[in-house]
């Protein structure tokens, strides 16, 4: 029997993503920690309709709101592993990647009783060694990879990588990865962004971005017997009014072309009961 799934899940960012990127003067602080007010929204939104998500917070963010991140796991949505801080796993070096990962994992035992399923990295840039990072704590499953548009599958690692060479295929894990994409994430279509490198216009109409994410749904329905669709948001981006509506409408939209509403831990498992089956 056919099953489609869509998962929505949240990377609570807040503040943490503007100061990676150096932007740490009052005005773009401000702009990350409206993100408590769309939280709020958005599992109001989520209660209303019923609904668990998987919610990937960065340790910083833990330790700096505990009463807005204490609701999440009281209303019983997934808490995921988003790093300690929000700088990129590529961009750390070796032993400040393990120390910060480990440190993550401890804020998140501390917030909700027991080590996440599952990770996201940082702006979905892993580096070399986060997949072994992974294994070595005993996570199930990462969503930060891209390789397909709505199947899971076993990640690997050690790939050999050359601009002038054929790529030589690393050994595939038991690590389940839960595909994104930029496509299916509102930072993109909607976040404004300034920087010395360039500008990233964003702001785009709402109403387009909610047509061509049912319409990507419509089409897993109808090429596949069982998929995932995975709905990347950030509270400071989809905390607006106007981005709360096509998130309602993005709900009830999915729900009548007949979607389950999973936590990417409950795919996570589903997915290896497949494999079983």
């Amino acid at each position: 029997m056919p099953r489609h799934i869509a998962c929505l899940s949240y990377d609570f960012d807040t503040w943490s993503g503007f100061a990676a990127r150096g932007m740490t003067t009052p005005t773009p602080i401000s702009r990350g920690e409206f993100g408590v007010v769309g939280a709020r929204r958005i599992l109001d939104l989520l209660r209303s309709r019923g609904i668990k998500g998987s919610w990937y917070i960065p340790g910083v963010v833990i330790e700096t709101y505990p009463k807005a991140c204490a609701r999440v796991v009281q209303e019983g949505h997934e808490i995921g592993h988003h790093g300690w801080s929000h700088v990129p796993p590529a961009e750390l070096p070796v032993e400040v990647e393990a120390e910060e990962f480990a440190r993550a994992i401890e804020s998140i035992r501390r917030l909700t009783g027991s080590k996440p399923a599952g990770y996201r990295s940082p702006a979905w840039d892993l580096s070399e060694r986060t997949i072994d990072l992974l294994l070595r704590h005993g996570l199930r499953y990462d969503s930060s990879m891209m390789g397909h548009d709505c199947e899971p599958y076993f990640a690997r690692r050690g790939d050999r990588v050359a601009v002038d060479e054929p790529l030589i295929f690393g050994e595939t894990t038991d690590l389940v990865e839960v595909p994104i994409s930029w496509s299916l994430d509102d930072h993109p279509h909607f976040e404004f962004f300034r920087t010395k490198a360039g500008v990233m216009p964003g702001l785009a109409n709402a109403s387009a971005v909610l047509e061509n994410w049912l319409a990507d749904f419509e089409y897993m329905c109808r090429t596949s017997e069982w998929g995932v669709m995975v709905y990347t948001f950030h509270p400071y981006v989809s905390g607006r009014g106007h981005r709360m509506m096509m998130m309602e409408k993005l709900i009830d939209g999915l729900a009548g072309m007949g979607a389950e509403f999973l936590t990417l831990q409950q795919v996570e498992q589903e997915f290896r009961n497949r494999q079983v089956g």
